[in-house]
């Protein structure tokens, strides 16, 4: 949860670009983890699970139409994060990642599991995913995205 990750910062005094000191840019980490539950995580939570928990329950594929109504919730707001959030630049909080920008990616992660490709299309989005990947080391971020990416193997 985002309390236990800005409880986790503190405590262990993480690297202050985490959760910046900074008052501005602070409240930039924090506009955004508090917007992100019922936008980010809401619509990508909701195609993962439309898209690939509910016919691997089921045993039924969606209905086309239903899928593009999720995959149009879950466009609006990538357009809302990258006019809003991202801007011109490179991490949310401005020059360097924290934890929004980890947020936010482990959040967009569940659609590409789901096998929708949301950075093939946005440039911004994928220049902003290669440098969050990155700080945080690109072999770190495919381990601990591996069993998400491989969903659809079960």
């Amino acid at each position: 949860s985002i309390a236990i990750l800005l409880y986790l910062a503190r405590k262990f005094k993480t690297p202050d670009h985490w959760y910046p000191s900074d008052l501005q840019k602070r409240a930039r980490v924090d506009e955004y983890l508090s917007w992100q539950h019922v936008n980010i995580r809401g619509k990508g939570s909701k195609l993962f699970l439309t898209k690939v928990l509910l016919p691997l329950l089921t045993g039924q594929p969606l209905p086309p139409e239903k899928l593009e109504g999720v995959t149009e919730e879950l466009n609006i707001v990538l357009k809302q994060f990258e006019e809003k959030f991202l801007q011109d630049k490179p991490f949310i909080a401005g020059n360097e990642v924290s934890l929004a920008d980890l947020v936010a990616l482990v959040e967009l992660m569940q659609p590409v599991g789901a096998g929708y490709d949301l950075f093939e299309e946005r440039p911004k989005l994928a220049e902003w995913r290669r440098r969050v990947e990155e700080a945080v080391g690109k072999q770190l971020f495919q381990e601990a995205h591996e069993g998400i990416l491989n969903i659809k193997n079960l």
